[in-house]
């Protein structure tokens, strides 16, 4: 047996299965290195493939899903507070939300923006940006942020801020804050936004790039801890085919401090700027705080509706109201007026082109009743109809009057009194209007409606034409429960209060949805463009409800 194991053949043996161990060893060893190659080559091309496949596929998503709110061709855009130059809040562009579905709305999403926002979105569609062409929304904060949101989903896309600083309100304890809403340019390129500063600033809508030439950003006041602006960011363009936007400003709340109301006027295509200011009209600067110069010894007579300024297109002018503050037209003082100006913003030697100014001026500033808590609303007449340039003017004071935009006081030229079409009316809630009323022509009769909210009602007016061609309102219904600035769209009016959104039908204000998951309403209202219906809220949300 000894012999055996050391014969050839047990050598051979021996040889031949250290062989098939050396060849499977090499064989395992050639097996793993090429399982390492195809787990490097897969990490290195075939993830990046996919990854890059699944960001275009995000992308394709973006803009080709039928989710409501993504980019379609055919959508069309909300540029401005309540939709157009006028502020009608009448969207007759809508189609996708009507009187058979506005019933199944539900929410899409909601979204804690940094701060509150307490305006109004814009809208823009067909935005070309880094994530594919998608449609944008645009809200200013109340701490100076500027956000482009994804209509579609929520996300942030960019945003800016220009913060309170080192400002103070009146110089006290308290920090500035802004309730404007933004404007985007008829160009559609760039979107404008109120800074803290004191400043309008001008972005590019697709990333947010700041534009710094050109005048912007733009001066609206050199006292932005006295001078508060209020108002939405208006753009309107005029017969001549230049594009103007509007900055107001008025002053914070409890009217303390030196601040004089005023409209800065930018033309949209060289950056110069002229300044009404509603008290030292005959002065066309900036003023500064005393002792400094130029300043003017008058003081309020803020320019502070939620719509700051209204463009009637057939006479070519801009309108807005002022607030409490010394009526005095030999000392180019205009408080608690309607003025009327040229789409440049310059008025007639130091003056307005018109004015309109209750009788009772003196009670109104006397008791804090300002006339310009709210601006002028355009209404569409009938053919029979006198006055063909109506417009209805609410206030503080808790009353509606008719006013004649061609002729604002009767006497053909500014500083009179007086001068209302017909009789005033009350409001029918009882409270002082601080909203902006929508009007509304309803398609089925021609008739012209309007619609105003308050704090704890909403009211309906229908025009009427007497006899003597001379046009008067008629309250039609009216409800206990309150409303922000209402729209209407597509023949539905939607209206906001606090913990609830609903929609009505404007001929009887009969309720067709509602929606409670939002928070409280301040100055927030609601726009609706491409079949989704946004709105924020006192709790610092962005709410979105679609079909």
């Amino acid at each position: 047996m000894k012999k055996m194991k050391g014969s050839g053949r047990g050598k051979g043996i021996g040889r031949g299965i250290k062989e098939m161990k050396v060849r499977c060893m090499r064989t395992n060893f050639l097996k793993i290195k090429v399982c390492i190659n195809t787990f490097m080559i897969f990490c290195i091309i075939i993830i990046p493939i996919t990854f890059s496949r699944a960001q275009q596929g995000r992308k394709v998503n973006d803009r080709k899903n039928s989710h409501p709110g993504i980019y379609s061709e055919k959508d069309y855009n909300w540029l401005q507070f309540n939709f157009d130059p006028q502020h009608s809040g009448n969207n007759a562009r809508e189609r996708k939300i009507n009187f058979q579905n506005v019933n199944r709305l539900h929410q899409l999403f909601k979204i804690s923006l940094p701060s509150i926002a307490d305006g109004a979105p814009a809208y823009l569609s067909n935005v070309k940006t880094m994530y594919g062409r998608i449609n944008l929304l645009f809200v200013t904060t109340k701490d100076g942020h500027i956000i482009a949101v994804n209509a579609a989903n929520g996300n942030i896309i960019w945003s800016h801020q220009y913060g309170t600083g080192q400002y103070t309100i009146n110089n006290g304890s308290s920090p500035t804050y802004t309730t404007s809403s933004p404007a985007i340019d008829p160009n559609l390129k760039f979107v404008y936004s109120y800074g803290l500063d004191g400043y309008v600033h001008k972005y590019k809508v697709e990333d947010g790039e700041e534009i710094k030439s050109g005048g912007f950003p733009e001066l609206c006041t050199l006292k932005p801890f006295n001078e508060k602006g209020s108002s939405a960011l208006a753009i309107a363009t005029a017969k001549n085919g230049t594009s103007y936007l509007y900055v107001a400003n008025g002053g914070y709340l409890g009217d303390r401090g030196d601040y004089q109301g005023h409209v800065t006027t930018i033309n949209l295509s060289n950056g110069k700027q002229k300044v009404f200011n509603a008290n030292g009209s005959n002065v066309s600067v900036h003023f500064v705080e005393r002792p400094g110069e130029p300043d003017c010894s008058a003081v309020q007579s803020a320019v502070w509706a939620r719509d700051g300024v209204v463009y009637d297109a057939a006479l070519n002018r801009i309108y807005f109201s002022t607030g409490n503050g010394p009526f005095d037209p030999r000392d180019h003082d205009w408080g608690d007026a309607v003025l009327a100006i040229n789409p440049d913003g310059t008025g007639i030697n130091g003056n307005p082109i018109d004015s309109y100014t209750p009788n009772n001026f003196t009670e109104l500033d006397r008791r804090d009743l300002d006339l310009g808590s709210t601006a002028p609303a355009i209404i569409p007449v009938p053919a029979n109809c006198k006055i063909k340039e109506l417009a209805v003017q609410s206030g503080k004071d808790k009353v509606i009057r008719l006013i004649n935009l061609a002729d604002l006081s009767g006497h053909d030229s500014p500083g009179n009194t007086g001068g209302e079409i017909g009789k005033n009316i009350k409001v029918p809630s009882g409270d002082m209007v601080f909203t902006t009323p929508a009007v509304w022509v309803n398609k089925k009769d021609k008739t012209s409606w309007v619609f105003i909210g308050t704090y704890n009602g909403l009211s309906a007016f229908k025009l009427y034409v007497d006899n003597s061609g001379m046009p008067y309102l008629h309250l039609e219904w009216k409800q206990s429960e309150g409303s922000s600035s209402p729209i209407i769209a597509n023949g539905i009016l939607y209206c906001a209060v606090s913990g609830n959104i609903r929609a009505l039908d404007p001929a009887s204000g009969r309720l067709l949805w509602s929606g409670k998951n939002i928070g409280g309403i301040h100055w927030e209202s609601p726009i609706v463009c491409n079949g989704v219906l946004y709105i924020t809220d006192e709790s610092g949300n962005l709410s979105a409800f679609g079909l």
